[in-house]
């Protein structure tokens, strides 16, 4: 039976790169896949899947608006093996209804890879929606600078201070986020820390 996957980690944990790559094991043993994102990702370009590593692919685009169910019925209904997405957490939780009702109904397995929680610390709405709904829940792994296992986001502003406020979207790479343990990113805030930002010279603390 098909399933529901979420397959989540902070930035930097290669998540977009093992979606591609998924993507590439599936298409090598001639299967066909449906690569999705949401718009709200339009960092590499409106239709373009690209990860830090240099791998990319062609995506179809779903605007928060979409029936992605209806889609799928409308234009890959018959015409794809497995449904691949990326950036899932900027889905609306009706979005991730709509995908669990096409593994149900269709019996089509449906990856999605993305964060969990925002700089925050808060989980998505479509992070939680699949917390709630998805059949399997594993954790990409990455770490901190530290060494341990890095669970936040932390959001960085342009003097190298860990950002806590401000609105829940913003598009952004190693120029404005990096993956840290929650000591570490406690102890940033509480110490108001310069965070040096992965491809930048390190800063003074």
């Amino acid at each position: 039976m098909a399933k529901l996957y979420f397959k989540y980690g902070a930035m930097g944990s290669s998540k977009t790169a093992q979606a591609l790559i998924t993507k590439y094991n599936y298409e090598e043993n001639d299967l066909r896949v449906w690569l999705v994102k949401p718009s709200a990702d339009s960092r590499d370009g409106e239709a373009v899947i690209r990860s830090r590593i240099g791998l990319e692919s062609v995506a179809q685009i779903m605007p928060p608006q979409a029936d992605i169910y209806q889609v799928f019925r409308d234009s890959r209904l018959g015409k794809c093996d497995v449904i691949i997405t990326d950036e899932c957490q900027f889905f609306s939780p009706t979005q991730i209804d709509q995908l669990r009702a096409i593994v149900d109904d269709y019996n089509v397995p449906v990856m999605c890879f993305g964060l969990r929680t925002d700089f925050q610390c808060h989980l998505f709405p479509g992070s939680r929606r699949l917390m709630e709904v998805a059949d399997t829940i594993q954790e990409i792994k990455t770490i901190c600078d530290c060494g341990a296992k890095a669970t936040v986001t932390a959001r960085i502003d342009g003097e190298g201070h860990i950002v806590t406020q401000g609105e829940q979207v913003l598009l952004g790479g190693n120029d404005s986020y990096i993956a840290m343990c929650h000591k570490c990113w406690i102890r940033g805030i509480r110490e108001r820390k310069v965070i040096r930002l992965h491809g930048q010279h390190k800063a003074s603390t």
